[in-house]
């Protein structure tokens, strides 16, 4: 019975470690529109939410990578994004969050930066 038993116990944590290694992990870029390094550290401070382990933003390429698995999603990371100011693919941030950046942060009127 007590191998019976060890058995069944072994089982179950084989399984527990299969499953926890099965999360999804998903990796991802998008564009986050921005100008600077302050920006650089707004955006990133953004999507420091449970479930990122990664996020660069590049301020030549205006691309932001990330690493991330649930209950984080691309959707929820833009959401945040345009939260704090900065236009993504999908999300617009709100004008007068917008216009509440530093003047260096302003890109929507800067053809360059689109």
């Amino acid at each position: 019975m007590n191998k019976l038993l060890s058995l069944i116990v072994i089982m179950l944590i084989a399984v527990s470690t299969i499953s926890a290694q099965e999360e999804k992990v998903t990796e991802t870029e998008f564009k986050v529109f921005g100008n600077c390094n302050m920006c650089k550290t707004r955006i990133e401070k953004a999507v420091k939410i449970d479930g990122v382990k990664y996020a660069k933003w590049n301020k030549n390429s205006k691309m932001l990578r990330v690493i991330f698995e649930a209950p984080a999603t691309v959707d929820s990371l833009q959401k945040k994004i345009a939260e704090v100011g900065h236009d993504t693919e999908k999300y617009k941030a709100k004008d007068d969050v917008y216009a509440a950046l530093p003047k260096c942060c302003l890109y929507r009127d800067n053809p360059a930066t689109h």
